[in-house]
């Protein structure tokens, strides 16, 4: 019997994701092997949504030829609550099975994986390949889309930087990242910023990038740009900014924290006038760079090899440069290693 495999996308779109399921479409053709594809991540198994739309649609060479450069992911992608609960995760796998589907390709981040380990427990073969511009699994070097939105962000700041030394107004930017300061790290890195903030640092205290911006004032250095991780701000100390801000500029008792009340912030007590961007979903709507297309490549040759093989449960990663592959169980266990000195070298400059 002639084995059939799916694909799915699942969790926030990364550039790459298109380029991860064309490759494994070319693949499974070649190793003559079916393929379906999965709408909407793991909400297509359950059924949740229109009975009118299609679940899953056949994918050849033919269909998904030229997606590999396209942003976004040609499958749709989207975040299943539901999937967390066994009766779910039971109900998947025998939607799976009734299709005679041997191994499913998971393309996504943390959320994604737990979901193909729940169904790899199930006797569903799953491969794992990381899609996620977070860049928050720990047991790989890179994820698909990282590398595309770092480069996205780059661009952007290097642009502000520019506009900020005409003028001499500080910057503050915010990046993605969710919970993970990767991109604001790289990006910082990348283009001589001079203060950065990232959920991984507890308790950091507004008064203290104050005061750091004080002091690049004071030696002359009145564009100074601050990268901040959207992440960051639920790790803040407690800071009374409404009680702060309120004299000042128009505020919501319960606003959230964010790059303009930042911004804010740093305006009125320093004395300097700051303006704030957001780069936003740019980062992720973004063709692929030559990296992430060449790891996408890479990764769905290894898992269509692998579920050819009959074996699942693995997660496919990137280390010194090479694509791998290790149990999925285990790479869920890596938890992330902060790079505090290089965090430490970026604002002590």
């Amino acid at each position: 019997m002639v084995k059939k495999i799916a694909v799915l996308t699942s969790g926030g779109d990364s550039p790459g994701m298109n380029a991860a399921v064309m490759e494994v479409s070319r693949f499974a053709a070649l190793a003559g092997m079916p393929l379906v594809g999965i709408k909407r991540g793991y909400n297509g198994l359950i059924g949740k949504f229109s009975p009118e739309d299609s679940f899953t649609t056949r994918l050849s060479m033919d269909t998904v030829l030229d997606i590999a450069d396209l942003p976004g992911t040609y499958l749709r992608t989207a975040r299943c609550e539901e999937f967390f609960l066994p009766e779910y995760q039971q109900k998947a796998a025998k939607f799976l099975r009734d299709l005679n589907v041997c191994g499913l390709v998971v393309i996504g981040g943390d959320g994604s994986y737990h979901g193909a380990q729940a169904l790899s427990h199930l006797g569903i073969p799953c491969i794992g390949i990381p899609g996620t511009i977070d860049n928050d699994l720990e047991y790989s070097e890179t994820s698909l889309g990282f590398d595309t939105a770092v480069n996205v962000c780059v661009d952007a700041v290097r642009a502000i930087r520019a506009t900020s030394r005409s003028h001499d107004r500080p910057a503050v930017v915010e990046v993605m990242g969710r919970n993970c300061g990767d991109i604001a790290m790289s990006t910082a890195m990348s283009t001589g910023t001079e203060i950065v903030i990232v959920p991984e640092v507890r308790n950091w205290n507004i008064l203290d990038v104050v005061k750091r911006l004080e002091t690049l004032v004071q030696r002359g250095n009145t564009r100074a740009t601050i990268v901040v991780a959207e992440g960051a701000y639920k790790t803040m100390k407690p800071f009374d900014y409404y009680t702060y801000l309120k004299p000042y500029t128009q505020i919501f008792e319960g606003e959230p924290m964010s790059a303009r009340r930042l911004a804010h912030v740093l305006r009125y007590k320093t004395g300097t006038e700051v303006r704030y961007n957001v780069i936003g979903y740019t980062q992720r709507g973004h063709e692929p760079t030559a990296q992430d297309a060449a790891f996408a490549f890479e990764a769905a040759y290894m898992a269509v090899e692998l579920l050819k093989r009959g074996i699942g449960n693995e997660a496919i990663g990137m280390r010194h440069g090479r694509v791998f592959h290790m149990p999925l169980d285990k790479a869920l266990t890596i938890k992330p290693r902060f790079k505090r000195h290089i965090y430490r070298l970026i604002n002590s400059l």
